[in-house]
C-alpha cells in the first residue's frame, strides 16, 4: 500500500514538473515572440518637428542702405510627430533662427511627451532682430527693398521613446525651416521643413 502510494504521489509530483516546465516554456516562447514582433515590425524612428504655422508681428524694417535692419515677433506653432507606437518624452531645447548665416533669434522648445503615433503642437513666440553682422550684410538691403527676408531655424531635441514602460531608447528629433517674411504684407511665404 505504501508502494502504491509513493507511486501515486511520484507521478503527481513528475506531472506537476512537466505542467511547470510547459509553463516556464510558454511564457519564455511568449517573450521572445514579443521581442522579435517589436524589434523587426515596431522599429523605433527620429520623430520629425517642423512649424504648423507662423505669424508676423510687429514688423519693423529699415531700408537706409547704411545701415539696414528689421525687427519683428514671431507667434509659431512648433509640432513634434511621433509614428513610434511608444510615447516620445523629451527635454527643454534651444532653437535658433538665422538670417543667411547669422543669428537673428532664438526660443525654446520646453520639455513635453508626444504620444504614441501621435503630433504635440507648442505655441511660441519669438524676437526677431537683425544683428550687427547681418546689418552689415550686403544682401540685407536689397532683401529688404525687394520685400523678402529669408529666414531659417535650426533646432535639435533629445529625448527617449518610451515602449511598454520596458523599452527607453534614446532618439532625437531635428528640426530644419526655411521661410520667407514678405515685409510688405506681414505674411509668411514658402515654409519649409525636412
Amino acid at each position: 500500500m505504501k508502494s502504491e502510494q509513493e507511486s501515486a504521489s511520484s507521478l503527481r509530483r513528475k506531472r506537476n514538473i512537466k505542467c511547470l516546465l510547459y509553463i516556464v516554456a510558454g511564457v519564455i516562447l511568449q517573450t521572445a515572440s514579443t521581442l522579435v514582433f517589436v524589434l523587426t515590425f515596431m522599429r523605433i524612428r527620429n520623430p520629425k518637428g517642423r512649424f504648423g504655422s507662423v505669424a508676423v508681428e510687429n514688423l519693423i524694417v529699415n531700408s537706409s542702405t547704411s545701415s539696414p535692419s528689421f525687427f519683428m515677433k514671431l507667434n509659431a506653432q512648433v509640432t513634434v510627430k511621433n509614428t513610434n507606437f511608444g510615447q516620445f518624452k523629451f527635454e527643454n531645447s534651444n532653437a535658433t533662427i538665422s538670417y543667411r548665416g547669422s543669428h537673428v533669434g532664438d526660443f525654446v522648445i520646453t520639455k513635453a511627451c508626444a504620444s504614441a503615433r501621435s503630433t504635440k503642437k507648442m505655441n511660441v513666440t519669438v524676437t526677431v532682430n537683425s544683428s550687427a553682422d547681418a546689418s552689415n550684410d550686403l544682401n540685407l538691403s536689397s532683401d529688404i527693398s525687394l520685400g523678402k527676408l529669408t529666414l531659417t531655424s535650426h533646432a535639435t531635441v533629445s529625448g527617449k521613446i518610451h515602449l511598454f514602460m520596458v523599452i527607453k531608447k534614446k532618439k532625437s528629433m531635428k528640426m530644419n525651416c526655411t521661410m520667407d517674411v514678405d515685409t510688405m504684407t506681414k505674411a509668411i511665404e514658402n515654409l519649409y521643413c525636412k
